[in-house]
């Protein structure tokens, strides 16, 4: 009687598809207009696709589209309308000096973009993302300045490196600090007694003692000479100054009689055949930026 009665429901609705299992039918339904319209866009559409863009691969190549397009192409449209963006810019600073570009506003906000930029990629690795530096890499946040921070010295720095006189000539390059440990100029307890005197003239860590008095006398003999006689440092030599609490390789005890013991000898590679003219101003006006430079 059921059975009888669905079949006389079904009579009255749609068509089945003649399937049945356990008393299920299968009803034929159309599909949705809408449904096949976009059905249909989507196969003209990848039709479309396939002539325009690079999309059959082959044993050893691909269909090259006869639109020519490509990831490769598309990044070099990008670069040549940047390039052209830029170039009003460039053209002006290729005949300015790095203070000239400084005295013009829209030049120096354009090379502190360009210059950071350029740090990301170059610099950071070793003096940080932000320039706050590392053991043995100068921080540039700093008023500190080893070779000196104006922006002719800083472009210098930068074209000729430090000690890189294997890729250039005028590497600033005085020699490495001594080893006064390993030469045998000083014994242990001499480089103990300069490093507790070091330490009273860096924010005076330790209060003047027997050995801080020792360690001046031996300072003054041996060290002075390049670090002054109050350790104000010299820049024209590269020599640290010592007198503050900014430690290139650290201040406590250990760190310093290390120091003393097997000398420092720090590099910076010369970017003047890497960086073109511009950049290396536009990347010295952003370092300078940093920390306000000396003027």
């Amino acid at each position: 009687m059921a059975k009888n009665t669905r079949q006389k429901e079904n009579q009255t609705q749609t068509e089945t598809t003649g399937h049945e299992w356990d008393g299920i039918e299968e009803y034929n339904n159309p599909l949705p207009l809408w449904w096949l319209w976009v059905f249909a866009a989507t196969v003209v559409f990848s039709i479309g696709y396939v002539i325009y863009f690079p999309a059959i691969p082959f044993l050893n190549s691909f269909s090259k589209g006869i639109g020519e397009w490509s990831q490769y192409k598309q990044l070099d449209d990008i670069m040549q309308k940047a390039e052209q963006a830029k170039a009003p810019f460039e053209n002006k600073i290729v005949h300015l000096s790095a203070q000239q570009i400084k005295n013009t506003p829209d030049l120096h906000q354009y090379a502190l973009e360009s210059g950071k930029a350029t740090f990301a990629l170059h610099c950071s690795q070793c003096h940080g993302a932000g320039g706050g530096g590392a053991k043995g890499y100068p921080n540039l946040l700093d008023d500190e300045w080893i070779w000196g921070g104006r922006l002719e010295d800083i472009v210098y720095t930068i074209t000729h490196g430090i000690r890189s006189a294997h890729e250039d000539e005028n590497s600033r390059d005085m020699g490495p600090m001594m080893a006064y440990g390993d030469e045998e100029i000083l014994d242990k307890a001499q480089i103990k007694d300069v490093a507790h005197y070091l330490q009273t003239l860096s924010k005076k860590y330790l209060k003047p003692n027997e050995s801080t008095e020792r360690g001046k006398v031996i300072y003054a003999e041996n060290c002075a000479s390049c670090h002054g006689e109050q350790g104000s440092g010299s820049q024209e030599l590269g020599a640290p100054s010592l007198n503050n609490a900014i430690w290139l390789y650290a201040g406590d005890t250990k760190t310093i009689i290390e120091t003393i013991t097997h000398g420092r000898a720090g590099q910076m590679p010369a970017f003047g055949q890497k960086l073109s003219e511009n950049d290396i101003k536009k990347l010295s006006l952003y370092i300078h930026s940093l920390s306000g430079g000396e003027q």
